[in-house]
């Protein structure tokens, strides 16, 4: 379970909460008034939540296209090489 800490606790302590993030793995929820504005987690539970991420945006990028036709695709492909160049 992940601790919570105000922004003040979070600049008083950070060397030791850094060390807990990487020693200990621990995680923390740093709130404002009540409301979550952040999280310190340990660097590779974050990459696994941003692969996570990017492996549901690329699940439903795919389900959009099969239901492209092949026309619509084309035109597509176009749109974003232009806006990649």
């Amino acid at each position: 379970m992940s601790e919570t800490l105000k922004p003040s606790e979070v600049r008083q302590r950070l060397g030791d909460l850094l060390d807990r993030v990487a020693d200990r793995r621990d995680d923390f929820v740093i709130e404002r008034r009540g409301k979550p504005l952040a999280a310190l987690v340990p660097f590779e539970k974050y990459r696994r939540l941003q692969k996570a991420a990017e492996l549901e945006f690329l699940r439903g990028f795919d389900e959009e296209a099969r239901r492209l036709t092949q026309l619509q695709a084309k035109e597509l492909a176009k749109r974003v090489r232009r806006r990649d160049s």
